[in-house]
């Protein structure tokens, strides 16, 4: 699974999504949703997941009860979530490529933010046994950022990055792993790399200029980038 879709524009800034791209999330979330809908009788497969993918967290657990059934106000689900997922944030470690690729980019001056529909607090708690590599972003734009309006799949939080950053949304790459992620990036008139989580259906991104199987197998030079 590595395919480009066309040519390549040259690119200046990166814009990167957190969890399922940068860091290993995914794996725990889809386990905290697994010991949830067990609790109910129910079961949290990967079309229940790659609805909830890439969304804020309010939305994502009204998809959760409503699509699962389950009888809770989305605020309680929430609530049994967090209890499970804040012991293991401090341990979650970077995707293969992920570190490498973004300390390269900061070496060569290249500007990048983490543009998540994470809140920060979380990005905190996920990045405590990284301090380091936090260094190499630019900007950080969050769910709970008082400037933005709508979630991915709006183009809002892509477009306040590129505001940021002080770039054109055309000369931005966007890295990602979800389709409301892909969607977003795409509606903001940016260029779009995916690394779909490996159990996902591939031709769901075909829309995406490149899909990897790892941040590790993106090539700077097709984009123009050192």
């Amino acid at each position: 699974m590595n395919y480009s879709s066309h040519s390549f524009k040259p690119i200046t800034h990166l814009i990167y999504d957190l969890d399922g791209l940068l860091l290993g999330t995914e794996t725990l979330y889809q386990k905290v949703n697994q010991i949830i809908a067990q609790r109910y009788g129910k079961i949290f497969d990967h079309s229940v997941q790659a609805k909830m993918a890439g969304r804020r967290t309010q939305e994502s657990a009204q998809l959760f009860v409503e699509l699962l059934d389950i009888p809770l106000t989305p605020e309680e689900y929430i609530k049994e979530r967090y209890a499970l997922l804040y012991p293991l944030y401090a341990n979650v470690q970077p995707l293969p490529g992920a570190k490498e690729l973004t300390q390269h980019f900061a070496r060569q001056g290249i500007p990048q933010a983490i543009a998540s529909s994470s809140i920060r607090y979380h990005f905190e708690l996920k990045m405590s046994s990284h301090p380091s590599w936090v260094s190499c972003f630019d900007h950080f734009v969050f769910g709970d950022d008082p400037d933005l309006k709508q979630c991915k799949p709006a183009p809002d939080i892509f477009l306040l990055t590129a505001q940021r950053l002080e770039a054109d949304p055309r000369d931005c790459l966007v890295f990602e792993d979800s389709l409301a992620g892909m969607k977003a990036a795409i509606a903001a008139g940016m260029s779009t790399v995916v690394v779909p989580e490996k159990t996902s259906n591939c031709q769901l991104f075909d829309q995406a200029d490149q899909v990897l199987n790892s941040l590790e197998e993106f090539e700077p030079k097709q984009w123009c980038l050192p």
